[in-house]
């Protein structure tokens, strides 16, 4: 299996590589009912796939930085700022984890109110980190959930479009990757509360031909490769075989990953953070000049692409992403992917994606996009067969 084009296809965040394929509830609620996992292959119920059935068409523009993101303290005269952005298709799902290591580079030994600019998933969760830590937190940003770029993103845990050639990843870069992921795919596990939008979700993996799961997730010297931080985390990763699926003619992997719905997440973060007394002030901030006048004189950077801009970084660029939402189907509890276009059911609709636009800056849908992705969803899902289940 080639994991690299995997994780380099599936945009916005990709998909979630999980433990056990066990049942698994949430904690139910009138908002939440239990969701669970198809006992197998054979049970999955067909997305209908229809132009009629589209409520929404949305299209973000993912920060990518060919070298990866960014976790970097830089002085301006008297203000320290710590960078954390450039996360191309990995934001929502490396949030927690390059955060706590933005956190651990600013925070230790400072006294004094706290500023972080932005208020997307890494925003948030800097600034709730920042807050367990002790510290005054004000955000700055333009926008609030639901109108910034993490709202947009389809929510599957697994970092895709981070970086561009593993072969050129610096150590330091290496080092910083494989403990965003562990330690955001831990976190993400205990925010069992519904309200964050998190919870498991079968994922199949189909291809042309024959794939294998990953002999070993460690390189040359032992340790974790970037690669292998995300193979790591699927510990129950399966092949299945012909009979075992109802994709026809298509070889199938399987496994279980974490769904995390952003238009529930954000909001929930949002309201922790003013629970927890923190302060929000919308406004754009437009210069690192503006950047030095604000009280705080530290500061933590999570615009994303906005940083091209603020603070010079030329080798951000976009990564543009379309998707296609369709009307909600509650008995489709599973996600697929097939080359550079996948499927997952969230609770607002069925999300149909696959796009990955670099240097693109437009924001406008693509009808042409459009009539491709449902087109290549339908010759996914109209061709399914039944097959047999062994149990």
């Amino acid at each position: 299996m080639n994991r690299r084009h995997f994780l380099q296809t599936a945009p916005l965040a990709a998909t979630a590589l999980g433990l056990s394929s066990c049942m698994r509830r949430p904690i139910a609620s009138a908002a939440w009912p239990p969701i669970n996992l198809p006992p197998d292959a054979c049970h999955l119920a067909p997305v209908h796939v229809s132009r009629e059935r589209i409520i929404r068409n949305v299209v973000g523009l993912r920060p990518f930085r060919p070298s990866g993101f960014r976790v970097e303290r830089e002085q301006f005269g008297g203000t320290t700022v710590v960078h954390n952005y450039g996360h191309g298709g990995g934001g929502i799902s490396l949030s927690w984890g390059s955060s706590r290591l933005a956190v651990d580079l600013g925070a230790p030994g400072h006294t004094g109110p706290v500023a972080v600019l932005g208020s997307g998933v890494i925003g948030l969760t800097t600034a709730r980190l920042l807050q367990d830590a002790g510290l005054d937190v004000t955000i700055f940003t333009k926008a609030l959930p639901p109108d910034t770029t993490s709202n947009i993103a389809g929510g599957q845990w697994g970092p895709s479009w981070v970086y561009e050639n593993s072969d050129n990843l610096t150590q330091q870069f290496t080092d910083q990757y494989v403990f965003a992921c562990k330690f955001a795919y831990e976190r993400f596990q205990i925010m069992t509360d519904p309200r964050y939008g998190v919870r498991w979700m079968r994922n199949y993996y189909l291809h042309d031909h024959l794939v294998t799961p990953a002999a070993s997730p460690l390189g040359p010297d032992g340790k974790l490769t970037a690669q292998g931080a995300t193979d790591y985390l699927m510990p129950e990763i399966k092949a299945l075989g012909p009979g075992e699926h109802p994709f026809a003619g298509k070889f199938c992997m399987q496994f279980d990953g974490m769904l995390i719905e952003p238009p529930m997440l954000l909001p929930a973060l949002l309201v922790d953070f003013r629970i927890a007394g923190g302060k929000v002030i919308v406004g754009e901030i437009q210069s690192s000049a503006h950047v030095q006048a604000l009280p705080q004189k530290l500061v933590f950077n999570c615009t994303g692409l906005g940083a091209r801009a603020l603070f010079n970084d030329q080798e951000l660029t976009p990564v543009r992403g379309q998707l296609t939402v369709l009307l909600p189907q509650p008995e489709v509890s599973y996600a697929m992917q097939y080359n550079d276009t996948y499927m997952f059911s969230r609770h607002d609709g069925v999300v149909l994606g696959g796009t990955h636009d670099k240097g693109n800056w437009s924001l406008e849908v693509d009808e042409a996009t459009v009539t491709r992705k449902l087109e290549e969803h339908a010759q996914i899902f109209n061709n399914m067969q039944p097959c047999k289940s062994r149990s």
